[in-house]
């Protein structure tokens, strides 16, 4: 009996269903980190602080289908605006299959385990601090690059037979 093809190998964003949308989400909660932009540059810098909605220890949105009522600029990530974002960090799987490239070996997509992206150290689990506990202006004092450095620390610790 033939193995199918994984739908994000054959689809593009665009044509995936809702459900298979939502279930390129990685968990990972990198982009539920606040950022910080340099207004004459528009470098963005992320941070290690956390949406106050952010669970810290599964990565999710405690409040995902009503997060406007308590986050009004909440960035949803749409078909449509998927190019247009770019802070996603460099291991999210909205950007890769975007980008034309597959889904890395602790995607639970992949892995078939949803403790994979925080086994293999990509999420942001145990590294951060809620907003409601960092005044606005010490944001500055929480800038971090791991956010865009996790991929290449798990890569290199992947198992032989995802590499």
């Amino acid at each position: 009996m033939m193995e199918e093809t994984p739908f994000w190998k054959t689809k593009t964003l665009a044509e995936m269903t809702t459900t298979e949308w939502e279930s390129v989400c990685d968990g990972c909660g990198l982009c539920c980190l606040n950022k910080l932009e340099e207004w004459d540059s528009g470098d963005i810098y992320f941070t290690s602080i956390r949406c106050k909605l952010l669970d810290d220890q599964s990565c999710r949105c405690s409040s995902y289908e009503n997060r406007w009522d308590f986050v009004p600029d909440c960035v949803q990530l749409t078909k449509e605006n998927v190019d247009d974002i770019a802070w996603l960090p460099p291991t999210c799987g909205y950007r890769l299959i975007n980008e034309g490239r597959d889904l890395y070996w602790w995607h639970p997509l992949v892995s078939g385990d949803p403790e994979t992206v925080h086994a293999a150290g990509i999420s942001a689990r145990g590294r951060t601090i809620s907003e409601t506990e960092v005044k606005v202006d010490d944001f500055e004092d929480y800038v971090v690059d791991w956010p865009l450095t996790v991929g290449d620390e798990a890569q290199a610790q992947a198992p032989e037979t995802a590499k």
